[in-house]
């Protein structure tokens, strides 16, 4: 008599496994496809979609009752056992570095909302919307956070989708312009900070000095701006508040950004976006309806309240 794990070897078994992705799908108390058309799904015949069923019954990951003519409902499922037997592994998302508390609320959300639907997760930090986005196309990651701002502009590139929009101010509370103190926005040949790695910044500074062809762009991230500042090397950015909001000195002064074009570009930068490859994945393709993306924005509200304690 062939082993419990073994009997998910055979051909049955197999079948069974497949099954298991498929009711991740299915909330209890719901009425379940009936065999032909898991069959039709799995190309498989009605009698192997039978034994799979009865394969996870006996392995304690569901339980099922036929009720007549109104058909077969799933009466209890344990997703944990489920996602298991399915071989789905651990989903995995790339989001910005959290050096902000917003970013700390947005990875704890994230973890509640995989959490809730018992699904195996872990988030893996980069700096650079590009450079999650390589990790994204390569299948090294299954989700990404990005800005809706460059999500927009990566879909219309790659082969992503969206997946949720969550909402005004959950990837940054706002962007400002850096200057300088003394130092005249009008300067000839202002000498301005930019983050290439960050296609949203790049683009938000670019649009901020559309009209000026004196600029002299000099390349850095946010961990250099004091210093740069602090030493005269550069006079002005525009920079996401969060990030720099403890790490500038006095010789420095923030200013609203200027034109309406700009603050719609800030405004679409400020809200997260989750994309995926537009293919998906068998593991985000079985837990994608079921996401409460709610209790992502709620336990990042938490967490800048100072209600709830980050935990990734």
């Amino acid at each position: 008599m062939l082993g419990s794990e073994e009997r998910f070897l055979t051909r049955n078994g197999l079948a069974a496994r497949q099954l298991a992705a498929l009711l991740l799908h299915h909330e209890t108390d719901t009425r379940l496809p009936r065999l032909r058309d898991f069959a039709s799904d799995l190309k498989v015949g009605n009698g192997t979609v039978q034994t799979g069923l009865q394969l996870l019954e006996e392995a304690g990951a569901i339980e099922t009752k036929a009720r007549g003519h109104l058909g077969t409902y799933l009466v209890r499922s344990d997703r944990t056992l489920l996602w298991q037997l399915a071989g789905l592994g651990t989903l995995l998302a790339a989001m910005p570095l959290p050096y902000s508390h917003r970013y700390e609320g947005l990875a704890t959300g994230l973890r509640a909302a995989f959490e809730q639907v018992s699904v195996p997760f872990a988030i893996t930090f980069m700096r650079g919307a590009s450079t999650r986005l390589s990790a994204l196309l390569e299948g090294k990651a299954d989700l990404v956070v990005v800005s809706r701002f460059a999500a927009d502009r990566i879909a219309a590139e790659h082969p992503v989708r969206l997946l949720a929009d969550l909402g005004p101010a959950t990837y940054v509370g706002a962007h400002g312009l850096l200057l300088r103190r003394e130092v005249p926005l009008e300067t000839p040949g202002l000498r301005v900070a930019v983050d290439s790695s960050s296609e949203d910044l790049r683009m938000l500074a670019s649009r901020a000095f559309t009209d000026r062809d004196d600029i002299v762009w000099v390349e850095t991230s946010y961990m250099q701006l004091r210093d740069l500042f602090a030493r005269g090397e550069v006079d002005a950015t525009v920079w996401n508040l969060d990030e720099v909001r403890d790490h500038l000195g006095p010789e420095v002064e923030v200013q609203p950004l200027g034109n309406e074009i700009t603050r719609d570009l800030a405004l679409r930068n400020s809200r997260a976006a989750l994309i995926s490859r537009s293919e998906g994945t068998r593991a985000l393709d079985a837990v994608r309806d079921s996401l409460d993306f709610d209790v992502i924005t709620g336990a990042q509200s938490e967490v800048l309240s100072g209600e709830r304690l980050p935990l990734y």
